[in-house]
């Protein structure tokens, strides 16, 4: 096998996610014996790497229950988890057998809800076959589904028991998906990990190269981080500190954004601009420093990502966020920096705050 790198992730059911090429062997290595029925749930697109999935699990002796999804954020709707059910219903699936979700960050969540909820969870493996989800979705047992009033706000905490990350597959990706999945490793540099801009900064171009070693060394340290996020802090329950909702830097906007938009936006676009928005919200507020506030435009722009938003009104907006999981109440909350890689909250801030920062976010060029 080729070289791998081994990340772990604690907390109350420790595992490992594996990132390299050629691993299809790590996937065998997630089959345990005993394991009789492997159910594969995978979008119509990426049959050929569910097949794939198929033939190492039935090299493992179990038997394969091919379970086909609707594409993106389609699949991760109540009426397509019944008909999961159904499937694992009828195939005799028991609580030895396993989940494996083969896609992107769609997938997973939809992959990880189903494994969650079936006999109150089954084991599950992730294989995440786009960059956004190897650095994010598919990492951290978050699992989900979407309603009309937002996005995952109906899931568990449900840890995978391994998560393979082949970068092999990223070689289909089309660009645009693999430049909207580095806006997730963007935000790790920011709050966390500020090397990751460094090496963006240093040559954009490699950033995005998905057969050379800044890439690879891109993903690697936004799953570290993630890992160690979440081993501290699984289920958002931490008091004290900002905890797992670190994470949720720039989301609260950019999920708003993906509701107006009836998620036909890219989750990674719609990141870029919340990450865009938050930057300017905490500029406005006194937090951030002007440096570092440009500092979130240039980077994004470096990457082809977008930097603006015009296509919604904002008091729509407002109103995605305030149901946003993150706040309490009416009570508004955004994960802010003080500095690059200084996370903190900022708690409801100044109506008249979020307008300006929205003026900002609509008026930026991309």
């Amino acid at each position: 096998m080729s070289d791998t790198t081994r990340i772990s992730v604690g907390g109350e059911r420790p595992y490992d996610v594996v990132v390299g090429r050629g691993l299809d062997a790590e996937v065998v290595a997630g089959v345990l014996p005993g394991v009789r029925r492997v159910a594969v749930l995978h979008p119509h697109s990426l049959v050929s790497q569910a097949q794939r999935v198929v033939a190492a699990v039935e090299s493992a002796g179990a038997e394969p229950v091919l379970i086909p999804l609707p594409e993106g954020e389609a699949a991760k709707t109540s009426e397509v988890a019944a008909g999961c059910w159904a499937a694992l219903g009828a195939s005799g699936f028991t609580r030895s057998d396993m989940v494996i979700g083969v896609g992107g960050g769609a997938t997973t969540d939809l992959a990880g809800f189903v494994a969650a909820t079936w006999l109150r969870g089954v084991r599950l493996v992730s294989v995440p076959t786009t960059l956004l989800a190897m650095v994010d979705a598919a990492v951290g047992g978050k699992t989900g589904i979407n309603t009309a009033a937002g996005k995952n706000l109906v899931g568990a905490f449900h840890e995978p028991a391994l998560v393979v990350c082949d970068l092999d597959v990223l070689r289909t990706l089309p660009a645009v998906d693999a430049v909207a999945g580095l806006a997730e490793v963007v935000k790790v540099g920011f709050t966390s990990d500020p090397v990751i801009l460094d090496l963006v900064e240093a040559d954009p171009t490699l950033a995005v190269d998905v057969e050379g070693p800044v890439l690879r060394e891109l993903v690697e340290r936004a799953i570290a981080v993630k890992a160690a996020v979440v081993s501290d802090d699984l289920r958002e329950s931490r008091v004290g500190g900002l905890g797992r909702e670190v994470l949720n830097y720039g989301h609260t906007f950019g999920h708003a954004v993906e509701l107006a938009e009836h998620y036909r936006w890219r989750h990674g676009h719609a990141v870029s601009v919340g990450l865009v928005f938050v930057s300017a919200l905490a500029r406005l507020a006194g937090r951030l420093s002007d440096a570092d506030a440009t500092r979130h435009v240039s980077v994004l722009a470096s990457l082809g990502l977008p930097t603006s938003y015009t296509g919604g009104d904002f008091p729509r907006l407002l109103d995605a966020m305030r149901v946003d999981k993150k706040s309490r109440g009416d009570l508004l909350r955004f994960v802010v920096l003080d500095g690059i890689a200084i996370p903190g909250l900022l708690e409801g801030p100044d109506p008249a705050l979020l307008t300006a920062a929205y003026a900002e976010v609509s008026r930026e060029t991309s």
